[in-house]
């Protein structure tokens, strides 16, 4: 099954991919997950091994909803999607560094870039489940977790929207200099994938490059249960 979604992650029209976060700040990736591997990430969630950490948002302002961070070593298709997604999403990374005039550049294999993160103390796996039920939601916000940071994630959603759940959409915002601003719901079925900024993405403008600062969360359910997994690339302090 991972050697599956490897390849069909190489079959992702990556220019396109980059295309899109260069123009509207965001790319959908259909249809990525099966439905077995979306029933069966959500299946872990009620397990106790395999997570280091839970967190109920409501307790720190974060929403409501709860989430767990998986530990080391990953679920096989949690691994897949970080090891295999990385390289391409790394060509984009530095490109927009080059742009932004950030030195900083990222190695071609993630196990390279796990490396740099470990060193600087940041050892703390990241990939989460997120789960939430009626009334729930999540605020705008970004995955910062230490000095390393990789600057695009992604989010794939295991359940089934108007069959598991109403409302719930995916939300991003983006805020230029001297603009008000923007939003997007990110249309999004089960098994998509949507890939983001973690932080701040470049912008061409009349005056060149600025950069555009970036935030994602989750609106309000009307009904049912959501779960979503969540892939950042660097680990936590």
């Amino acid at each position: 099954m991972t050697s599956s979604l490897a390849h069909r992650i190489e079959a992702i029209d990556w220019q396109a991919i980059a295309t899109d976060l260069d123009g509207q700040g965001w790319a959908l990736v259909p249809g990525l997950l099966s439905v077995l591997e979306c029933t069966g990430l959500i299946g872990l969630y009620d397990r106790e091994d395999g997570f280091r950490k839970q967190v109920v948002m409501e307790r720190h302002g974060y929403g409501r909803g709860d989430y767990k961070y998986l530990s080391y070593p990953l679920p096989g298709p949690v691994a897949a999607l970080r090891e295999n997604l990385y390289p391409p999403l790394a060509r984009i990374a530095n490109g927009w560094n080059g742009a932004l005039g950030v030195d900083v550049r990222f190695p071609d294999v993630h196990a390279d870039f796990l490396r740099r993160c470990h060193e600087a103390g940041q050892r703390r796996p990241t990939p989460l489940l997120l789960r939430y039920g009626a009334g729930d939601y999540n605020h705008l916000h970004q995955d910062l977790y230490g000095e390393q940071v990789f600057p695009l994630q992604a989010a794939f959603l295991l359940s089934s929207p108007q069959d598991d759940f109403t409302g719930g959409e995916f939300v991003l915002t983006e805020q230029r200099a001297r603009m008000q601003s923007r939003v997007e719901v990110v249309p999004l079925r089960q098994g998509d994938g949507v890939i983001f900024p973690v932080n701040q993405r470049p912008v061409r403008g009349v005056r060149g490059i600025s950069r555009a600062v970036m935030r994602h969360g989750v609106s309000r359910l009307r009904s049912g249960a959501r779960f979503t997994l969540g892939v950042i690339f660097h680990d936590a302090a």
